[in-house]
């Protein structure tokens, strides 16, 4: 069975990394240009793992440890690549997951010299990690373009597979925009069959002209070795994560608030659009969003945001999470048989969050999606609204309110999506009483 690993080399005792020299001749003098820019990166931490179990001598059965029984602490170390993008302040980007763990990170530059690094910042839901080391005579590379990427262009990996430092392979992109892998929270994957192996995670992925396009970082394998189908990070989205990365530390995606799905054949029949129409249906509009101050209805199809052509929900949450809070962004819509253009100002989750409490003090803190569907259940077929996340100390937290969880009614009148949610829940100020769907059960939930 196929599975998706993540790059990483995981190992549980040290060991010395072994040089491999590139064999490419017809890009070699492109590869020394590039080369001393690629870094090798060793992550060293603990991790505690639970109490062993223990076996009965009497009976052969397996019994719990003993309350006081030890923590199993385990030393690891992950061994992968970065690439250094600033030569003054020293800034290398990698991949998160190859920091897991990690309480001391060494950097080893193409010439051999070593550096302990500080993490600056990373970020689990895009894999996007930024390290700075203090050194002199620092290499760097040209930044390209990956939106400009085509299918069929010449592309080479440079990393650290199994350890092997400075190693080379060469492919073309396989395939863009994979963005259904569930690897991580944030996907736009360049495909390519350059052959990416455990170890070069943080890698360059780069064009046969020398120019950064991609951060190496998975593979599909049935068994841990490349089969010729690895992915990258575009740098494009990789470069707008660092940014904010060094800037704040973290990053502050921006929200639209809409739910939407793909606009299948059925809905373009449903809706009298050709064939020709690709895009997004909006199913929801949050209130007090951004989408619903610039005017966005549920209905509406997403044709493009800012001239970049959309055609799955992911690919709209990509964009707008990469957005920077305060951007304005131009939505191309479909209403109706008629174009639109709409302008909307990207708003970070915390402005949202304490709009929302403010207008909403019941259901700050959690984030909700209509059942578009009608859902067969234990109960037989239903319609609500579904919990999608549950902050922790918020006020539906404390009342137990679970992620999965389907509201069928609030306050004894049954909801058939958020807005009808909303509406209930501004009526009372003492309490909000949601009759709630959780698997095979029902149960009454209080948020005071």
């Amino acid at each position: 069975m196929k599975r998706l690993l993540c790059t990483a080399l995981f190992i549980l005792v040290t060991s010395n990394a072994m040089a491999s020299t590139p064999s490419a001749q017809t890009i070699a003098p492109m590869l020394k240009k590039v080369m001393p820019a690629i870094v090798n990166v060793r992550a060293e931490g603990q991790v505690t793992l639970p109490p062993s179990l223990v076996i009965n001598p009497r009976n052969g059965q397996l019994m719990p440890p003993k309350d006081n029984a030890k923590a199993n602490i385990r030393p690891v170390m992950q061994m992968g690549s970065g690439v250094i993008l600033n030569t003054s302040r020293g800034y290398i980007i990698t991949n998160a997951h190859v920091l897991k763990h990690a309480k001391d990170i060494t950097v080893t530059l193409n010439d051999s010299r070593t550096f302990k690094a500080k993490l600056i910042g990373q970020d689990t839901a895009s894999d996007i990690a930024v390290l700075r080391i203090k050194a002199k005579n620092l290499h760097t590379l040209p930044v390209g373009d990956s939106n400009k990427l085509e299918v069929g262009d010449f592309v080479a990996a440079i990393g650290s597979p199994y350890g092997l430092t400075k190693t080379v392979t060469a492919g073309i992109v396989s395939a863009l925009q994979r963005d259904d892998l569930n690897i991580e929270g944030y996907e736009n994957f360049i495909q390519t069959d350059a052959a990416i192996n455990p170890g070069n995670s943080g890698g360059a992925l780069v064009t046969y002209a020398g120019k950064l396009v991609g951060i190496n970082t998975a593979i599909l394998s049935p068994g841990g070795g490349n089969v010729g189908i690895g992915f990258a990070i575009p740098i494009n989205m990789a470069k707008s994560i660092m940014e904010q990365l060094i800037k704040y530390g973290e990053v502050r995606r921006g929200l639209l608030g809409i739910f939407a799905q793909p606009l299948t054949t059925d809905l373009r029949s449903a809706f009298n659009l050709p064939n020709s129409v690709t895009g997004t249906v909006i199913t929801s509009v949050n209130p007090d969003s951004p989408a619903a101050q610039a005017g966005l209805k549920v209905g509406d199809v997403v044709l493009s945001i800012n001239k970049q052509k959309v055609s799955s929900p992911i690919q709209v949450r990509n964009i707008i999470g990469l957005l920077r809070v305060g951007s304005k962004i131009k939505l191309d819509i479909l209403r109706n048989g008629k174009t639109l253009t709409k302008t909307a100002t990207i708003t970070g989750s915390k402005a949202q969050m304490k709009a929302k409490q403010k207008e909403q003090p019941f259901l700050s803190g959690i984030s909700l999606s209509n059942v578009n569907d009608i859902q067969s259940t234990a109960h037989g077929e239903i319609r609500g609204v579904q919990v999608l996340t549950v902050m922790p100390q918020s006020a539906a937290a404390e009342a137990g309110l679970r992620p999965g969880d389907i509201v069928i009614s609030a306050n004894s009148t049954p909801v058939d999506s958020i807005n009808d949610l909303y509406t209930v829940a501004k009526k009372n100020k003492k309490h909000l009483l949601l009759n709630v769907i959780r698997g095979p059960g029902a149960l009454f939930i209080v948020i005071k």
